[in-house]
Protein backbone atom coordinates (compact mmCIF):
# COMPACT_ATOMS: atom_id res chain seq x y z
CA UNK A 1 0.00 0.00 0.00
CA UNK A 2 1.77 3.45 -1.37
CA UNK A 3 2.28 5.90 1.83
CA UNK A 4 0.76 8.99 1.62
CA UNK A 5 2.28 11.99 1.55
CA UNK A 6 1.35 14.75 4.19
CA UNK A 7 0.87 17.97 2.92
CA UNK A 8 1.30 21.62 4.15
CA UNK A 9 -0.89 22.50 7.05
CA UNK A 10 -4.59 23.52 6.33
CA UNK A 11 -4.74 20.49 4.30
CA UNK A 12 -3.53 22.22 0.85
CA UNK A 13 -1.22 20.53 -1.59
CA UNK A 14 0.83 23.40 -3.28
CA UNK A 15 -0.20 22.56 -6.80
CA UNK A 16 2.57 21.63 -9.04
CA UNK A 17 4.73 23.72 -11.32
CA UNK A 18 6.14 23.81 -14.37
CA UNK A 19 8.04 20.33 -14.50
CA UNK A 20 5.89 19.16 -11.63
CA UNK A 21 7.99 20.86 -9.08
CA UNK A 22 5.45 22.85 -6.33
CA UNK A 23 4.76 26.29 -7.14
CA UNK A 24 5.54 29.31 -5.37
CA UNK A 25 3.55 30.22 -2.13
CA UNK A 26 0.51 32.20 -2.46
CA UNK A 27 1.27 35.81 -1.21
CA UNK A 28 -1.28 35.14 1.79
CA UNK A 29 0.83 32.04 2.80
CA UNK A 30 4.34 34.43 2.16
CA UNK A 31 2.90 36.73 4.54
CA UNK A 32 1.80 34.31 7.70
CA UNK A 33 5.35 32.72 6.84
CA UNK A 34 7.37 35.93 7.01
CA UNK A 35 5.76 36.49 10.67
CA UNK A 36 3.15 39.35 9.15
CA UNK A 37 -0.43 40.03 10.34
CA UNK A 38 -2.84 38.60 8.23
CA UNK A 39 -5.53 40.68 6.40
CA UNK A 40 -9.22 40.42 7.69
CA UNK A 41 -11.39 38.54 5.11
CA UNK A 42 -12.58 40.09 2.20
CA UNK A 43 -9.72 42.56 2.69
CA UNK A 44 -11.64 44.73 5.90
CA UNK A 45 -9.60 47.39 7.51
CA UNK A 46 -10.21 48.81 10.38
CA UNK A 47 -12.00 52.28 10.31
CA UNK A 48 -9.31 54.93 10.48
CA UNK A 49 -12.26 57.46 12.17
CA UNK A 50 -12.11 55.54 15.38
CA UNK A 51 -9.57 57.55 17.06
CA UNK A 52 -11.73 60.68 16.58
CA UNK A 53 -13.29 59.13 19.46
CA UNK A 54 -12.17 60.54 23.21
CA UNK A 55 -12.61 58.50 26.19
CA UNK A 56 -12.45 60.23 29.94
CA UNK A 57 -12.86 59.09 33.01
CA UNK A 58 -13.59 61.96 35.77
CA UNK A 59 -13.65 61.14 38.91
CA UNK A 60 -14.49 57.34 38.87
CA UNK A 61 -17.61 58.35 35.76
CA UNK A 62 -16.49 57.35 32.50
CA UNK A 63 -17.58 60.20 29.38
CA UNK A 64 -17.19 59.26 25.78
CA UNK A 65 -16.98 62.27 23.18
CA UNK A 66 -14.95 63.97 19.64
CA UNK A 67 -11.55 65.20 19.61
CA UNK A 68 -14.48 67.96 17.20
CA UNK A 69 -15.98 68.96 20.82
CA UNK A 70 -13.02 68.54 23.02
CA UNK A 71 -11.00 70.80 21.11
CA UNK A 72 -13.95 73.56 20.48
CA UNK A 73 -12.12 76.08 22.82
CA UNK A 74 -8.42 75.92 22.26
CA UNK A 75 -7.10 76.94 24.91
CA UNK A 76 -8.79 74.86 27.32
CA UNK A 77 -7.42 72.16 29.55
CA UNK A 78 -9.33 69.25 27.46
CA UNK A 79 -8.34 70.11 23.94
CA UNK A 80 -4.40 70.83 25.55
CA UNK A 81 -5.21 67.31 26.96
CA UNK A 82 -6.22 65.52 23.32
CA UNK A 83 -5.27 67.88 20.35
CA UNK A 84 -5.53 66.45 17.03
CA UNK A 85 -1.20 67.81 16.79
CA UNK A 86 -0.39 65.63 19.69
CA UNK A 87 -0.96 66.83 23.64
CA UNK A 88 0.60 69.39 25.26
CA UNK A 89 -0.30 68.33 28.82
CA UNK A 90 0.72 64.61 29.66
CA UNK A 91 -2.27 62.72 31.36
CA UNK A 92 -2.56 58.43 32.87
CA UNK A 93 -4.93 56.61 31.07
CA UNK A 94 -7.09 53.91 32.92
CA UNK A 95 -7.06 49.97 31.76
CA UNK A 96 -9.66 51.41 29.38
CA UNK A 97 -7.00 53.53 27.50
CA UNK A 98 -9.15 56.53 29.05
CA UNK A 99 -7.71 59.65 30.40
CA UNK A 100 -7.45 60.08 33.95
CA UNK A 101 -8.94 63.16 35.19
CA UNK A 102 -9.18 63.65 39.39
CA UNK A 103 -12.22 66.21 39.09
CA UNK A 104 -16.07 65.99 40.37
CA UNK A 105 -17.52 64.64 37.74
CA UNK A 106 -21.42 66.07 38.95
CA UNK A 107 -20.14 68.88 37.08
CA UNK A 108 -18.56 68.26 34.16
CA UNK A 109 -21.92 66.72 32.24
CA UNK A 110 -22.47 71.09 32.40
CA UNK A 111 -19.42 71.53 30.69
CA UNK A 112 -19.20 68.69 28.18
CA UNK A 113 -22.88 70.25 27.06
CA UNK A 114 -21.80 73.73 26.65
CA UNK A 115 -18.88 72.81 24.19
CA UNK A 116 -21.55 70.49 22.40
CA UNK A 117 -24.46 72.99 21.71
CA UNK A 118 -22.82 76.39 22.95
CA UNK A 119 -25.05 76.76 25.47
CA UNK A 120 -25.36 76.20 29.13
CA UNK A 121 -27.88 73.98 30.56
CA UNK A 122 -27.75 73.73 34.71
CA UNK A 123 -29.91 70.99 36.49
CA UNK A 124 -31.87 72.54 39.70
CA UNK A 125 -30.03 70.14 42.10
CA UNK A 126 -26.81 71.82 40.40
CA UNK A 127 -25.14 74.30 42.44
CA UNK A 128 -24.23 77.24 39.70
CA UNK A 129 -21.15 78.08 41.41
CA UNK A 130 -19.93 74.75 41.25
CA UNK A 131 -20.04 74.93 37.58
CA UNK A 132 -18.28 77.79 37.74
CA UNK A 133 -15.58 76.15 39.32
CA UNK A 134 -15.11 73.97 36.73
CA UNK A 135 -15.24 75.86 34.04
CA UNK A 136 -12.56 77.86 35.60
CA UNK A 137 -10.03 75.03 36.05
CA UNK A 138 -11.04 73.65 32.60
CA UNK A 139 -10.19 76.93 31.45
CA UNK A 140 -13.48 77.72 28.98
CA UNK A 141 -13.50 81.57 28.93
CA UNK A 142 -16.85 81.65 27.63
CA UNK A 143 -18.45 79.98 29.52
CA UNK A 144 -17.08 81.32 32.53
CA UNK A 145 -18.40 84.46 31.26
CA UNK A 146 -21.85 82.95 30.90
CA UNK A 147 -21.95 81.33 34.44
CA UNK A 148 -20.97 84.55 35.95
CA UNK A 149 -23.74 86.71 34.58
CA UNK A 150 -25.94 84.28 35.44
CA UNK A 151 -24.79 84.55 39.31
CA UNK A 152 -24.96 88.07 38.85
CA UNK A 153 -28.58 87.97 37.91
CA UNK A 154 -29.58 85.59 40.16
CA UNK A 155 -28.46 87.83 42.86
CA UNK A 156 -29.82 90.95 41.99
CA UNK A 157 -33.09 89.24 41.84
CA UNK A 158 -32.95 88.22 45.45
CA UNK A 159 -32.06 91.56 46.58
CA UNK A 160 -34.99 92.92 45.21
CA UNK A 161 -36.88 90.69 47.30
CA UNK A 162 -40.60 89.36 46.47
CA UNK A 163 -42.69 91.47 43.79
CA UNK A 164 -45.11 93.73 45.80
CA UNK A 165 -48.31 94.76 43.25
CA UNK A 166 -50.71 97.85 44.47
CA UNK A 167 -54.40 97.67 43.53
CA UNK A 168 -57.20 99.78 42.75
CA UNK A 169 -60.67 99.67 42.49
CA UNK A 170 -62.66 101.43 39.83
CA UNK A 171 -66.21 102.01 39.33
CA UNK A 172 -67.90 102.45 36.38
CA UNK A 173 -70.80 102.11 34.13
CA UNK A 174 -71.68 99.02 31.84
CA UNK A 175 -71.05 101.62 28.83
CA UNK A 176 -67.56 102.88 29.82
CA UNK A 177 -66.11 99.12 30.51
CA UNK A 178 -64.41 99.03 27.17
CA UNK A 179 -63.27 102.46 27.66
CA UNK A 180 -61.56 101.86 30.63
CA UNK A 181 -60.07 98.43 30.10
CA UNK A 182 -58.69 100.21 26.99
CA UNK A 183 -56.58 102.87 29.37
CA UNK A 184 -55.16 99.99 31.19
CA UNK A 185 -51.24 100.09 30.16
CA UNK A 186 -47.93 100.87 31.71
CA UNK A 187 -48.05 98.00 33.98
CA UNK A 188 -51.80 97.69 35.18
CA UNK A 189 -53.13 94.41 34.50
CA UNK A 190 -57.15 93.70 34.99
CA UNK A 191 -57.94 91.66 38.17
CA UNK A 192 -61.49 91.23 38.35
CA UNK A 193 -65.02 92.60 37.36
CA UNK A 194 -67.73 92.79 40.15
CA UNK A 195 -71.15 93.60 39.41
CA UNK A 196 -73.13 95.93 41.80
CA UNK A 197 -76.11 96.00 40.68
CA UNK A 198 -78.28 99.14 38.47
CA UNK A 199 -77.95 102.31 39.95
CA UNK A 200 -80.35 104.68 38.74
CA UNK A 201 -83.07 104.35 35.60
CA UNK A 202 -81.50 106.05 31.97
CA UNK A 203 -84.60 106.49 30.28
CA UNK A 204 -86.54 103.05 29.58
CA UNK A 205 -83.26 101.05 30.64
CA UNK A 206 -81.51 100.31 33.58
CA UNK A 207 -77.78 101.24 33.86
CA UNK A 208 -75.26 98.59 35.20
CA UNK A 209 -72.61 99.71 38.06
CA UNK A 210 -69.59 97.42 38.04
CA UNK A 211 -66.34 97.24 40.42
CA UNK A 212 -63.58 96.72 38.32
CA UNK A 213 -60.55 95.78 40.42
CA UNK A 214 -56.63 96.75 38.64
CA UNK A 215 -53.44 95.78 39.78
CA UNK A 216 -49.61 96.61 38.93
CA UNK A 217 -46.34 96.02 40.58
CA UNK A 218 -45.18 98.28 43.28
CA UNK A 219 -41.61 99.11 41.80
CA UNK A 220 -41.77 101.09 38.89
CA UNK A 221 -38.22 101.88 38.24
CA UNK A 222 -35.32 100.06 36.24
CA UNK A 223 -31.97 100.90 36.72
CA UNK A 224 -32.70 103.37 39.31
CA UNK A 225 -34.37 105.69 37.12
CA UNK A 226 -38.26 106.32 37.95
CA UNK A 227 -40.64 106.32 35.06
CA UNK A 228 -43.74 109.09 35.02
CA UNK A 229 -46.89 107.97 34.64
CA UNK A 230 -48.76 107.97 31.11
CA UNK A 231 -51.84 109.72 30.34
CA UNK A 232 -53.71 106.74 30.36
CA UNK A 233 -52.07 105.95 33.80
CA UNK A 234 -52.66 109.07 35.16
CA UNK A 235 -56.72 108.76 34.19
CA UNK A 236 -56.65 105.27 36.40
CA UNK A 237 -55.22 106.59 39.57
CA UNK A 238 -57.90 109.37 39.13
CA UNK A 239 -60.33 107.23 38.98
CA UNK A 240 -58.78 105.20 41.96
CA UNK A 241 -58.97 107.96 44.11
CA UNK A 242 -62.03 109.30 43.71
CA UNK A 243 -63.40 105.67 45.14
Amino acid sequence: MAELAEGPPGGRTPSPGPGGAPGPPSPRAAGAAAGGALSPPGGARPPAAASKWVRLNVGGTYFVSTRQTLCREPKSFLCRLCCQDGPELGSDKDETGAYLIDRDPTYFGPILNYLRHGKLIINKELAEEGVLEEAEFYNIASLVRLVKERIRDNENRTSQGPVKHVYRVLQCQEEELTQMVSTMSDGWKFEQLISIGSSYNYGNEDQAEFLCVVSRELNNSTNGIVKEPSEKAKILQERGSRM
